[in-house]
């Protein structure tokens, strides 16, 4: 498979319908996925109206960390910078696990071969989306951004794999940590 194509595919998801689409069409998907959670489905889940801005610029933000183990911190510190107001890491936290209960997000747990050992325990989680087509859609970017930023690209095909290792695990019963 071509670079050009994996960019695409990353793009476009793993969304059923999409599979078959015109590429433009099913390119649009993620992007329209990404408006229907901010702007209604993240309110459905708890019962607490979100700010929709918030939401948004919390998805941005985890795109923009897509891959790290960035603490919730680092996140609240991301969304702080230009507003005038403070996005506090118990709303953070809110947020996430709002996303998490609608399968947008699916961090990723650090393994820890040692039942007693605390290293885990003290690890941040590994950021990922549930498909690499919400980080891109959140970004507002396409195939051909990809392809000029190899950089994001492989936090992007990161993700993708990530995905995929989960779905096969799955299967067996098995789980995937970093």
């Amino acid at each position: 498979t071509e670079l050009e194509q994996i960019a695409y595919l990353a793009c476009r998801g793993g969304w059923p319908r999409a599979i078959f689409q015109n590429a433009d069409i099913s390119l649009e998907r993620a992007t329209d996925y990404v408006d229907a959670v901010v702007h209604s489905d993240i309110n459905r889940v708890d019962g607490s109206i979100k700010n929709p801005d918030r939401v948004f610029r919390l998805l941005r933000s985890y795109a923009r960390l897509l891959g790290s183990q960035a603490p919730l911190s680092a996140i609240s510190s991301d969304l702080s910078i230009n507003e005038n107001s403070s996005f506090d890491v118990r709303t953070v936290q809110s947020y996430i696990n709002a996303l998490k209960l609608i399968f947008v997000i699916e961090d990723m747990p650090a393994w820890n071969p040692n039942l007693r050992s605390k290293v885990a325990i003290r690890t941040s989680d590994t950021r990922y989306f549930v498909d690499p087509s919400i980080a891109v859609a959140a970004l507002g970017i396409g195939p051909k951004d990809l392809m000029t930023d190899l950089k994001t690209f492989g936090f992007v095909f990161e993700n993708l794999c990530a995905r995929d290792l989960r779905v096969y695990a799955e299967a067996l019963n098995g789980n995937v940590y970093h």
